[in-house]
């Protein structure tokens, strides 16, 4: 809402900003900024904040997976500000607090300045709560150190903006998704093959590599099965994390369009209603909001409030409110849960096909409860110890929040993006296009879309928050949350390329991704 002079758009535009291309630039070109930002963005990750306290950091390196950020660096803030001034102006227009109708170009050009500028904004606010609430300790308590690291730290997330700015114009995809991607894949391949030893020297026979595929062959070789076992559980989970997206990828449903062409011709087409219809957007709110609660959790109980996180020296949080939003971490826990997803896995490809006619969600849940009863039995197999019942709580209570809070940000996502049914058959009014077998009505199109997208956005967004909250529980690398997200962003680069570049792709590239 813009009153008494106020002006969202006429602040906005008298910041810098990224310019849109002249005319759209080709593959060679958007590979090349995507590029460019990439080695950018690592190497602004790879600077140390100057006048800072890094003994301290260690515990805050939860936020790094879900902000693509580098904590204790110029990175610090990463795409964090962006997803926090997001989640807040979701929530205020979805909820009409803010009257803004995001279908009306000059609404639509009122919530992009706002977001831009409550943004910036966020840069600095975040950048002062993190240091002054001693997240980022200055190395003495210096006012104009505190305010010169409060600067260099806002300057990163401003970075952030204007080079997601570019990555949206000029590269492949969104710098949002790039970064969180970018920093998800360092950290699998690092945790994977990571050849040094843990204090960052090189190896010796008494201190391995930490990389968890040595560390694997080392305990095998050693006879610690039990070991062995857990250090290779969180590559198969992984992997069985990045099959069970791409399987998922292909559940749509097919909507018929006929469409009018020049010289009086027509066409027809299918229009695939994705079941992951919003998409990883409401696991990348929900991973968000959760971080800024247990963030905000640290601070205060850094400052003696307690109600909300209790926390060891370590920053390992042991009671309240945030205690019960974290995944208890044991070798139990980690081995049913990957038990589970194998099983599910199996049952949805294999049983649902052969008995369940193709009804693979039911026979993926069989599947999972079979997985459960059998890694049960590899655990007392095992000798190892079972889950307690407060251990029971904290994994429904954290599969319950992402299942409660993606559904609800997938709503308010179709709503304000322009997704839902009403929106999209008035697009297909102003571009003639129709059902076949129905009159050239936007509400008869509407009623047809409302059979399938509010229901695809409701069960689309609960079942990618309990794909991410299970994956939490079966240690993926990266975080379940990372590899889910970084999975499906992969999967829309692959094919945001294929639909916009498919004639200029070079016939290597094409070999490569098997076309």
């Amino acid at each position: 809402m813009e009153t008494g002079g106020f002006s969202w758009t006429s602040i906005a535009e008298r910041l810098p900003s990224v310019a849109q291309p002249a005319q759209r630039p080709t593959f060679k070109e958007k590979m090349k900024w995507t590029g460019i930002i990439l080695i950018l963005f690592f190497l602004l990750g790879s600077i140390t904040v100057a006048g800072i306290n890094p003994a301290a950091l260690a515990q805050f390196q939860f936020l790094e997976i879900v902000f693509g950020a580098k904590f204790g660096s110029i990175m610090t803030l990463g795409i964090g500000p962006i997803v926090t001034a997001s989640i807040i102006l979701q929530l205020l227009v979805g909820s009409k607090i803010i009257k803004w109708n995001l279908q009306n170009s000059e609404d639509k050009k009122k919530f992009t300045s706002a977001q831009k500028i409550l943004t910036i904004a966020f840069c600095f606010f975040e950048a002062g709560a993190y240091v002054l609430a001693g997240a980022i300790p200055p190395a003495s308590p210096n006012p104009l150190l505190i305010a010169f690291i409060i600067l260099q730290i806002a300057a990163g997330g401003i970075l952030v903006v204007y080079m997601d700015e570019v990555v949206s114009k000029y590269g492949i995809g969104s710098g949002v998704s790039l970064f969180i991607a970018a920093g998800v894949s360092k950290t699998i391949i690092l945790r994977i093959f990571n050849v040094l030893a843990a204090d960052g020297s090189l190896p010796t026979p008494d201190n391995p590599p930490v990389g968890l595929l040595f560390t694997f062959f080392n305990m095998l070789a050693s006879g610690q099965a039990v070991q062995a076992l857990t250090a290779i559980l969180p590559i198969i989970s992984t992997a069985i994390v990045l099959i069970i997206v791409v399987f998922s990828q292909g559940i749509h449903v097919e909507i018929p369009l006929a469409f009018t062409l020049p010289f009086g011709k027509f066409g027809a087409r299918s229009w695939p209603l994705k079941f992951f219809y919003s998409s990883n957007i409401p696991v990348i709110l929900t991973a968000a909001l959760l971080a800024n609660i247990e963030l905000i959790a640290k601070m205060l109980y850094s400052s003696g409030i307690t109600f909300l996180g209790t926390f060891d020296s370590n920053g390992q949080v042991t009671g309240g409110l945030v205690y019960f939003l974290t995944v208890p971490r044991s070798e139990t826990l980690l081995i049913v849960s990957v038990s589970a997803g194998i099983f599910a896995l199996l049952g949805a490809i294999y049983l649902g096909r052969a008995i369940f006619k193709r009804r693979s969600i039911r026979a993926g849940a069989i599947g999972c409860a079979l997985g459960i009863l059998i890694g049960i039995g590899i655990v007392n197999l095992l000798g190892l110890p079972s889950l307690q019942l407060i251990d029971f709580a904290r994994v429904i209570s954290y599969l319950m929040f992402y299942l409660v809070f993606s559904v609800l940000f997938s709503v308010f996502w179709v709503n304000t993006a322009g997704m839902d049914a009403h929106t999209i058959s008035e697009q297909f009014k102003a571009y003639s296009i129709t059902v076949p077998g129905f009159r050239h009505d936007p509400r008869i199109i509407e009623s047809i879309l409302n059979k399938y997208i509010p229901s695809l956005t409701v069960l689309g967004g609960a079942a990618v928050g309990l794909l991410a909250g299970f994956a939490d529980l079966t240690s993926a690398l990266g975080t379940g949350t990372g590899i889910l997200l970084t999975s499906m962003i992969i999967y829309q680069f692959y094919e945001q390329i294929m639909s916009q570049h498919s004639e200029d792709i070079p016939e290597s590239v094409k070999k490569v991704i098997g076309e």
